[in-house]
């Protein structure tokens, strides 16, 4: 018997669902597409925050904020942006409403002369910014970032993983060159890879995207790509070089040490909540989320086991200060987050709740354990063994000794179980367009667990490329990215059986 009623290998998109709601992360919002965050999902992007805002801050950049709505004349400078995101904008026309025979309706006197977009990203209003601010050469590089929520409106939303708003970083910077830029382009990936594996014990695969997954606008487009446990890819963060597309729309000119004018190179990325979904899909099981303690808004909970008798008192106290004890250590590089739970439910279902939720290590303190000076403990990563729960017991001063360990332990378990996963189901063994088709097969739902195929290609461009998204596209396949560890030889293409140029990931992805 789970925690859940759905498991895994029921109905993974149901059971993702399950977790979303039965760990009290989020829910559905009245408006179309948008979902509240509660305080267990919030408190877990609180803390990909703050990682994420220092390792930002250590690499040079500094934190801005632009507004929300962007002049649609902004937009229109950039055709290929655009293309890219004209179906998913949001347009603000009026600005005041007037009741009409009872109904309120915009008011059609109060028409905005030019509309306003809310932004979907910001590379348009940040390149206006930047053209007033980047006179010479000696103002660059220029880095900034910028915290923010955006709004793309998505017709198939999913809670954390595609929403019509969501939170998310962008950063965005400008250069005296290609070379400068591409350095900050690959500084951005990095940081993404290794905040993503060593922070959410979620392994990646770093890569560029092929030309027809670019950014809109973009020259060149990175991503780090997750296996989540049904064998689909999540990219989970992107980094592009936007050449000097956006610096001729948006005039970001710098006077070089020639004294000529001069067109600056431009970089943007960034990475959302997205990346919560990414978590939920790699680390959960069939009893709920299990939370990598170094995201875990609660990393120790302490569950006195109370029954209303006079006692409870000083089991309280107990715990109280064992929650002081603890909160003195530190781990991954903060103090413990310990808290007790003291709210007037059954300790039984106070733990399962917490359970569901994957604090990592759960602790439930009777009056016995607190006379005796003692901590019986359960660790999420090792829950159970056989059905039965396993439940650790060690002296107070041992325990509060072990803790550290205890955590670093998770963290490192839950990458290596990732780890082993993702390295288990990428293979090579594909020699032709036939051999991908007859593994991946026609039915996205009828072809049980699936991982990624890594193939050579001849990297085709133009409508030759749009002919091997086609064919891709028939077996619910796209290309993830060409990784960044390239073999010195490489097979004839798979699409046309020319020579290889290039290996590339291909997979079902969210």
């Amino acid at each position: 018997m789970h925690a859940l009623k759905i498991t895994r290998a029921e109905d993974f998109p149901e059971w993702y669902q399950a977790i979303v709601r039965e760990a009290d992360m989020a829910e559905l919002s009245p408006t179309r597409g948008c979902m509240i965050i509660k305080p267990w999902g919030y408190g877990i992007w609180e803390r990909i925050q703050a990682e994420l805002d220092r390792r930002i801050k250590e690499s040079g950049h500094d934190n801005y904020y632009f507004p929300l709505l962007i002049p649609m004349g902004f937009i229109a400078k950039e055709a290929d942006h655009v293309e890219g995101f004209a179906k998913e904008m949001a347009v603000v026309t009026h600005h005041r409403l007037k009741a009409v025979d009872g109904v309120l309706k915009p008011d059609p006197e109060a028409e905005l002369a030019e509309p306003f977009i809310i932004r979907p990203t910001s590379e348009t209003i940040i390149g206006d910014a930047f053209s007033r601010w980047v006179k010479s050469y000696r103002d660059l590089p220029l880095k900034l970032n910028q915290w923010a929520n955006v709004m793309r409106w998505e017709m198939r939303t999913r809670m954390f993983l595609r929403t019509a708003e969501f939170l998310w970083q962008e950063g965005h910077t400008a250069h005296v060159d290609e070379a400068d830029a591409m350095d900050e382009t690959m500084l951005a990936l990095e940081i993404y890879r290794s905040f993503s594996e060593d922070y959410l014990a979620m392994p990646v695969v770093a890569g560029e995207k092929p030309e027809n997954e670019r950014f809109p606008g973009a020259e060149k487009t990175f991503s780090i790509e997750a296996m989540m446990q049904d064998g689909k890819a999540l990219q989970a963060g992107t980094s592009h070089y936007l050449g000097t597309h956006f610096s001729e729309a948006q005039n970001i000119r710098y006077q070089d040490k020639e004294g000529g004018q001069t067109l600056a190179h431009t970089t943007s990325w960034g990475v959302s909540t997205r990346l919560i979904g990414g978590v939920i899909m790699t680390h959960g099981d069939d009893d709920g989320l299990r939370t990598p303690p170094a995201i875990a808004p609660r990393q120790i909970v302490i569950v006195p086991m109370l029954r209303g008798k006079p006692e409870d008192e000083a089991l309280k106290d107990y715990c109280a200060a064992l929650a002081q004890e603890l909160g003195a250590l530190t781990a991954f590089g903060e103090r413990v987050r310990a808290f007790v739970d003291t709210k007037d439910a059954k300790p039984a279902d106070k733990r399962w709740d917490w359970v569901r939720r994957g604090a990592p290590i759960i602790c439930e303190i009777g009056p016995r354990d607190a006379a005796g000076g003692q901590v019986s403990f359960i660790k999420r990563i090792a829950l159970r063994e056989g059905e039965k729960i396993k439940t650790h017991t060690l002296a107070r001063a041992d325990f509060v000794a072990a803790v550290q360990g205890l955590l670093d332990e998770t963290q490192s378990a839950l990458y290596a179980e990732a780890k082993a996963r993702l390295e288990a189901n990428i293979s090579g063994e594909f020699n032709t367009f036939a051999d991908l088709e007859a593994y991946f097969g026609a039915d996205e739902d009828g072809g049980g667990f699936k991982g990624w195929a890594r193939v050579s290609w001849s990297r085709p461009t133009g409508a030759a490329l749009d002919k091997v998204v086609e064919r891709l596209k028939a077996l619910k396949l796209t290309i993830r990215n060409a990784p960044l560890g390239q073999p010195a030889n490489y097979k004839p293409c798979i699409f046309t059986g020319a020579a290889g140029v290039e290996e590339i990931l291909i997979a079902r992805a969210y």
